[in-house]
């Protein structure tokens, strides 16, 4: 078992000296108990009493308060533009898919049939390696995978 064990998120922490940094990607800051690798090499074990949804600035406290930053991975999305984004944006959101919302495109996932509707509403897309910070749910922070709010 690993030394380091956080059983606590420190939500904005935005740590000016961390023990670490811990790079992850959007599916893998949806979590309860894993055990993790800081960016350094150094193992930790994240134990929380439920699964929480983290984001780029929180922090995993340690039981002796040290914190190690999470940092959201460079991943492969989808990038869709388009005269009408609202329209685009309630499409995406209809199908309950995870969006980074910004003044002028949007970002998800790949999803091969999202890419086909987006196309036939005259959206342009592309694939793109980035940071995916995705709208948290209004019911809450971070995610939201059902109706049962």
């Amino acid at each position: 078992m690993p030394e380091l064990i956080s059983q606590a998120i420190k939500r904005h922490a935005h740590a000016e000296a961390p023990l670490g940094q811990c790079t992850l990607s959007y599916e893998a800051r949806f979590l309860r108990r894993k055990l993790l690798t800081t960016d350094a090499g150094q193992d930790f074990l994240v134990d929380l009493e439920h699964t929480e949804s983290l984001n780029h600035g929180d922090a995993f406290v340690l039981t002796d308060g040290a914190l190690i930053e999470v940092r959201a991975a460079a991943e492969p999305l989808l990038e869709i533009k388009g005269q009408d984004l609202v329209r685009l944006a309630w499409h995406i959101g209809n199908r309950h898919t995870p969006c980074q919302i910004e003044a002028d495109r949007l970002l998800i996932q790949p999803d091969h049939v999202i890419r086909a509707l987006m196309a036939k509403l005259g959206a342009q897309v592309r694939e793109v390696v980035e940071v995916f910070i995705p709208e948290g749910g209004a019911y809450g922070h971070g995610r939201t995978h059902s109706h049962a709010h």
